[in-house]
């Protein structure tokens, strides 16, 4: 029986983030990378499981892991992205506020997504056309909602459109500031949030291509419904980049049009 996409997603994802739970509290070997970034021995091991996951079920396929890199195929048309711990230092410092996250691109498009909470035990999915979230075992649809006012920014680097935006600068603006109410999560979990309408929106600077952080979150967010855009409005994945991920249009436009004033003053 041929397995789903969106099955092996959330498998994998699953199977991350068992691992994130089991070694939680733990005293954890860092491995130190570029720009002052480290990896946990949960983070490698998370990563391990997943491509155990993915290689037994999409041998052909090709995987881009935050760890590992890029195997398989060179010329693979379909690429999975791996974030096996989002938000390391969260974790390390013992807070639980992180997400293992998996998605499918196929050609240009992400076609399958999963975005696991360990602690929570919830996982959100998609198949690329609807978005949802599980819990013991039961799909709820996720409906995006602004209610909440509630926007998270992201303040981790890099921060490729530096001196004319930065993504600190909102917490200060009085129009946000009237309008809304920041978050700091520091993970893409609370991108799933946006999906499932936790949150009214999620700000970020950076590169959106391929990018193992972002790839489940954003294809969760476009299946529920929101509005996605780059930092100046623009396409995912095009121009300077960055990302403003919305509940609605009204708070895409607002949070649009703070970025712009930012870039201009």
């Amino acid at each position: 029986m041929l397995i789903k996409d969106e099955d092996v997603a959330i498998t994998a994802a699953q199977a991350g983030a068992a691992v994130v739970r089991t070694m939680y509290g733990a005293s954890l070997t860092r491995f130190e990378k570029s720009g002052g970034d480290f990896a946990t021995a949960a983070d490698l091991e998370a990563e391990k499981v997943i491509l155990d996951v993915l290689g037994s079920t999409r041998p052909q396929d090709a995987v881009t892991g935050e760890e590992s890199g890029r195997t398989g195929a060179s010329a693979a048309e379909r690429m999975w992205l791996v974030d096996p711990l989002c938000g390391t230092l969260n974790y390390a410092v013992r807070t639980m506020l992180v997400g293992v996250n998996v998605a499918l691109r196929a050609g240009s498009t992400v076609t399958a997504a999963a975005s696991a909470d360990p602690f929570a035990d919830e996982v959100f999915w998609t198949d690329g056309t609807r978005a949802y979230v599980r819990r013991d075992g039961v799909d709820e649809q996720l409906r995006p909602s602004a209610e909440s006012v509630l926007v998270d920014v992201n303040l981790d680097p890099p921060f490729p459109n530096a001196p004319e935006f930065r993504a600190v600068r909102l917490l200060a603006d009085a129009g946000f500031v009237e309008r809304f109410r920041p978050r700091v999560v520091s993970s893409s979990l609370a991108l799933a949030w946006v999906a499932a309408g936790r949150r009214a929106a999620y700000v970020t600077d950076g590169d959106m291509r391929d990018s193992v952080h972002f790839a489940a979150g954003i294809a969760l967010c476009r299946a529920a419904g929101c509005v996605v855009t780059g930092i100046q409005g623009q396409p995912v994945h095009t121009g300077a980049g960055g990302l403003i991920a919305a509940a609605d249009q009204e708070t895409h436009a607002a949070l649009l049009a703070l970025v712009e004033q930012q870039r201009k003053g």
